[in-house]
């Protein structure tokens, strides 16, 4: 029966938790290398990606974390989770953060602003409603969110979400600068997958649509791990979610 992990140093981690138990799936809250040994799948939830980063290292989790993706296991990381995934991250706070890295794209940290930027929007998803029915359109929740700008080409784009010059800014993927003369895009990536590596800017964790959670759990099978879809509770595909106001936002930084 698959286990599926999820770091738990910071971050929404018990959201994760109750959406794995939503479909029937047992959860494991990972905070030491060791416990890696006992799942099958990992998730890295959204949260603060410099205090998990520093909590990481403090655990001595960067080298297991990282075997733990070569070793090809299924691995979704959700916001600051994505982050962590990146092969390169821009925007990043004075001095950086360690990365475990696995998913061929560069990842503008807080692309889309402040905590008080925040926000819901209607994203097309036909790959995931393919698979795990339901609408065309999910619901994601953006807090202080992350932006995929550019993808490997063994990346496939499972979302993206249109933005305007001004909110694009014309970045230099080498620095994250402003540059003063730069091709204008109309859209940034918002979620992808590469084999085993499932990445979103948002957080499906806040959400009742747990669509993304069981397309997740169905990508141990595609990878050789052992999990019985049969027995997951079909994935919740209501119209309610996460209602977004400034009192009871997360605070990711």
């Amino acid at each position: 029966m698959a286990v599926v992990g999820v770091l738990a140093l910071q971050g929404s981690f018990n959201e994760h938790m109750a959406a794995l138990r939503r479909l029937g799936v047992k959860g494991v809250e990972i905070r030491k290398p060791e416990q890696l040994h006992t799942v099958t799948s990992l998730i890295i939830p959204g949260g603060e990606s410099t205090t998990m980063a520093k909590l990481a290292e403090y655990h001595n989790l960067f080298p297991a974390l990282r075997e733990f993706v070569k070793m090809g296991k299924p691995v979704w990381g959700t916001c600051a989770g994505l982050i962590f995934l990146a092969n390169k991250a821009i925007g990043q706070k004075t001095g950086g953060q360690d990365l475990v890295g696995g998913l061929d794209c560069t990842v503008h940290r807080n692309f889309f602003g402040s905590q008080i930027q925040s926000f819901e929007a209607e994203l097309s998803v036909p790959q995931l409603a393919s698979q795990e029915g339901g609408a065309e359109t999910f619901r994601g929740v953006f807090i202080r969110a992350p932006a995929i700008l550019e993808a490997g080409p063994e990346v496939q784009v499972l979302a993206d979400y249109p933005v305007s010059s001004d909110r694009l800014l014309n970045l230099d993927t080498s620095t994250g600068d402003k540059k003063e003369n730069g091709e204008e895009e109309s859209k940034v990536i918002v979620a992808v997958r590469q084999g085993n590596i499932l990445g979103t800017a948002f957080h499906p964790e806040l959400t009742a649509d747990t669509r993304w959670h069981s397309y997740f759990l169905k990508m141990s099978n595609e990878t050789g791990e052992e999990v019985s879809l049969s027995s997951l509770v079909p994935a919740q595909v209501g119209t309610s979610h996460y209602q977004l106001t400034r009192s009871d936002l997360p605070i990711f930084q």
